[in-house]
C-alpha cells in the first residue's frame, strides 16, 4: 500500500511520543496532554488515515490492522523517527498494542483499548458508535447551535467523557464535524466485528512495556473489559484511571500524563539493563 502522508502537529524535543486517537476522533483529542508530554518529549498527535485531515486509503485498501501498521511505520520513517513510544486511545489503542506485538515501538500506553469485548460488549460498543456517527449527520449550523449548550454537549459527550459538560463548545463541534467527515469511520467499524488481538504464549508487554489503563466511568468500553485485558495481558502493566470516562485525557489530564512517563520510563530501564 502507498505511504499516507498522515496529517499532524508535532512539538517540544527528546524521545519521540506519537498519540493516536480512537475510531472518529482526530488528533485535538490530545489537546489536554500535548503540551505536558512535549515539555520532555518530541510529541506528535496525528490523524489516521481516513480520520481528522488525513485522506483515507486507496480506493479498495483494507481498513485492517496490518494496514494501519504499516502505514504508520511508514509515516514514523518520513517524520525520521525509529521506535517511538505510542500512546492510544480506544482504536488507538488498539492500533498500539499492534505496533507493540511487532515491536515497531519502544512502548505502549493504551487508555481503554477495543479488542477486549464480551459476548455483548462488542454489538453494544459497535452500535452504540454507529448511533453516534449517525446522529452527527444533521445539518452544520444545528450542530453548531448544539454544541453551545452545557445539556447538549452533556448528552453528546456521555458516552465518551465522565463529564461530558466540561467539554469546550468549539472542541464539541469539531469532533461532531470529524465524526461526520470520516471517511473511513464505516470500513473501520465493519473490521471491528471481528477483531481480535493476537498475542502468542501471553507474550505481549515482556520486551516492549505495555501499559493498559482504564476509566473507572468508561461508559463505552465499560471498565469490565480491564478485566479480560488483564487476563490476555499478563506480561502488561494494568492501571484504573479514577473517575474517568472513555476517552480520559479530557477527565484526567495530569493523570495521564503520568501514566505515560511512567510507561517510558520503564521502556528506558528495559534498555539499560
Amino acid at each position: 500500500m502507498p505511504l499516507s502522508h498522515l496529517v499532524h502537529d508535532r512539538a517540544g524535543s527528546g524521545e519521540p511520543v506519537v498519540l493516536i486517537h480512537g475510531i472518529g476522533h482526530r488528533r485535538q483529542a490530545w489537546t489536554p496532554v500535548f503540551d505536558r508530554l512535549a515539555e520532555s518529549h518530541d510529541v506528535i498527535a496525528l490523524d489516521l488515515a481516513g480520520f481528522g485531515e488525513s485522506a483515507p486509503y486507496p480506493r479498495g485498501e483494507r481498513y485492517d490492522m496490518d494496514n494501519a501498521c504499516s502505514d504508520l511505520a511508514d509515516n514514523f520513517a518520513a517524520w525520521g523517527i525509529d521506535r517511538p513510544h505510542v500512546v492510544g486511545n480506544s482504536l488507538g489503542g488498539a492500533i498500539s498494542l499492534e505496533l507493540a506485538s511487532r515491536e515497531l515501538v519502544s512502548s505502549a500506553t493504551v487508555l481503554s483499548p477495543a479488542g477486549f469485548f464480551g459476548p455483548l460488549d462488542r454489538y453494544w460498543a459497535l452500535s452504540s458508535l454507529l448511533a453516534m456517527w449517525g446522529s452527527a449527520h444533521v445539518p452544520d449550523a444545528l450542530l453548531r447551535t448544539l454544541s453551545r449548550s452545557v445539556a447538549a454537549r452533556r448528552s453528546i459527550g456521555y458516552l465518551l467523557y465522565a463529564h461530558p459538560e466540561v467539554h469546550g463548545a468549539e472542541a464539541t463541534y469539531g469532533d461532531a464535524l470529524a465524526m461526520k467527515r470520516a471517511r473511513a469511520f464505516l470500513p473501520t467499524l465493519r473490521a471491528g466485528l471481528s477483531y481480535e488481538l493476537e498475542n502468542p504464549e501471553g507474550r505481549l508487554g515482556a520486551t516492549v512495556p505495555v501499559t493498559v489503563a482504564w476509566g473507572t466511568l468508561d461508559r463505552l468500553l465499560p471498565y469490565s473489559q480491564a478485566a479480560t485485558a488483564e487476563r490476555r495481558l499478563p506480561a502488561a502493566r494494568h492501571v484504573a484511571l479514577p473517575g474517568c470516562g472513555h476517552v480520559p485525557m479530557s477527565d484526567d489530564p495530569a493523570l495521564i500524563a503520568a501514566v505515560v512517563e511512567e510507561t517510558i520510563a520503564r521502556a528506558a530501564e528495559l534498555r539499560a539493563a
